[in-house]
């Protein structure tokens, strides 16, 4: 747990003495007591361990692989203390919708040419630890029997395994004069570049489609093979967001995660996308 670690105030005086704080949490975006400092020219963001429940390994294992990442991919750690680390600022842009599906494809294939990270990721432990996270009176026959199917089934097999960011959405691109970046790394690992794509938030199938089209080219993979596995993974992918929405909801009691997890249950229910096999 998160006992015993440094205040913000702490970190500032003791590693950062000569920076100021440029933009709070409240005007820059971040979550918690995160915020972007200064000295002079040069800009760092400090980021917070945010999650309460989670281990300090899986902070540290953040920091790790942003140190392997290169910064055409995403900004470079320059510090790490439990609790706490910083990065480099990225000057540029955070835009409302995904860039074009073709550009957003080259960075994800970019980053899923380089090394693997060395942890692989495992959804079924993740979709377990929701349902018994989450709030008892939100656990639903509908949740179970998803579950169940899941488990039995078992986790597609791997087109390929690569390093994945987990998190692609509009809000962690970041467009800098020198290209796309991504930012908040927290849910990376190694795992299926179909998983990554069944996983990034856009708008609808047909986006999701383009996308796994312009990939495919990139990545050389038969178009039609590659949309196949994405289709396996949305099931797990879908699960994976209802349940965090789930265990948001009951750790912080505010309604948008419950009404962001029954659009989740609502997709998987009415088989919106077609993901369940018939």
């Amino acid at each position: 747990m998160h006992n015993n670690k440094l205040t913000r105030d702490a970190v500032l005086s003791r590693d950062f003495p000569h920076y100021h704080i440029f933009a709070s949490p409240e005007t820059s975006g971040l979550s918690g007591s995160s915020c972007i400092i200064k000295q002079g020219e040069k800009r760092l963001v400090l980021r917070q361990h945010h999650a309460p429940d989670a281990p300090e390994s899986d902070f540290l294992r953040q920091f790790r692989a942003l140190h392997r990442l290169p910064n055409t991919l995403a900004p470079k750690p320059v510090f790490y203390t439990p609790g706490w680390m910083a990065v480099e600022y990225l000057a540029g842009e955070i835009k409302s919708v995904l860039p074009a599906h073709r550009p957003l494809a080259a960075l994800l294939y970019d980053l899923h040419r380089q090394p693997r990270f060395g942890w692989q990721l495992a959804l079924l432990p993740l979709l377990e630890k929701y349902w018994q996270q989450c709030s008892p009176v939100r656990r639903t026959p509908f949740w179970l029997r998803c579950l169940q199917r899941l488990r039995k089934e078992g986790e597609p097999r791997a087109l390929r395994l690569s390093p994945l960011h987990m998190d692609v959405h509009a809000g962690n691109i970041v467009h800098t004069a020198q290209g796309l970046r991504l930012i908040d790394w927290e849910y990376a690992g190694d795992g299926d570049v179909a998983l990554e794509l069944a996983a990034v938030w856009t708008e609808d199938n047909r986006q999701r489609h383009q996308l796994t089209l312009a990939y495919a080219e990139r990545a050389y993979i038969a178009p039609e093979i590659l949309w196949r596995q994405v289709r396996r993974w949305r099931p797990w992918v879908l699960m994976l967001m209802a349940g965090w929405f789930e265990c948001r909801g009951h750790q912080t009691g505010d309604e948008k995660f419950y009404t962001l997890a029954n659009d989740a249950w609502q997709r998987l229910q009415n088989n919106k996308e077609g993901v369940w096999a018939q």
